[in-house]
C-alpha cells in the first residue's frame, strides 16, 4: 500500500494530539480514582514536556512533507498554529493562565494540530501523491 509512510507520520502526530488532551483531562481523574497510583505517578509537567518534545518535529516533518508534494501551505500554518498553542500552554502553565486556562488552550490546540494531519492525510489520498513513501 503506498500510502503507508505517510499514514503513519500523520497517525503519529495524531496520536500525540490526543495523548495530549487524555493527559490534560484524564490523568487527575484517574489519579483521584486511585490514588495507591500516587506514589508511582511521574511529574505531570515531565509528560507535558515530553508529548510537546515528540509533536513538534513529528507534527513539521509531516505537514511539511505534505506541503512539499501538494504545494498547499494551509494545513502546515494551521499546524503550527495548533502547535504554538501547545507550547504556550505549557510556556505558560496554570500559574499564568489558570488550570482552566491551560486545559482549553491545550484542548483547542491539540484539536488543531489533530485537523492539520487528518486534512493533509486527506489531500494525499485525493491526489493520489507519492509523498507518503519518503
Amino acid at each position: 500500500m503506498m500510502f503507508n509512510g505517510k499514514i503513519k507520520i500523520d497517525g503519529i502526530a495524531i496520536s500525540l494530539s490526543f495523548l495530549c488532551i487524555v493527559h490534560c483531562f484524564f490523568t487527575p481523574t484517574f489519579l483521584i480514582l486511585a490514588p495507591s497510583f500516587l506514589t508511582l505517578s511521574v511529574d505531570n509537567e515531565f509528560i507535558h514536556y515530553l508529548i510537546i518534545l515528540l509533536a513538534i518535529p513529528i507534527s513539521l516533518y509531516a505537514l511539511t512533507l505534505g506541503y512539499r508534494a501538494h504545494d498547499r501551505i494551509t494545513f502546515l500554518f494551521i499546524g503550527i498554529i495548533g502547535l504554538s498553542m501547545l507550547f504556550t500552554a505549557i510556556l505558560m502553565g496554570e500559574n499564568i493562565l489558570s488550570e482552566y486556562g491551560e486545559k482549553g488552550i491545550t484542548l483547542f490546540g491539540s484539536i488543531i494540530v489533530a485537523y492539520s494531519h487528518f486534512r493533509n492525510l486527506q489531500i494525499c489520498k485525493e491526489l493520489d501523491c507519492d509523498c507518503h513513501n519518503e
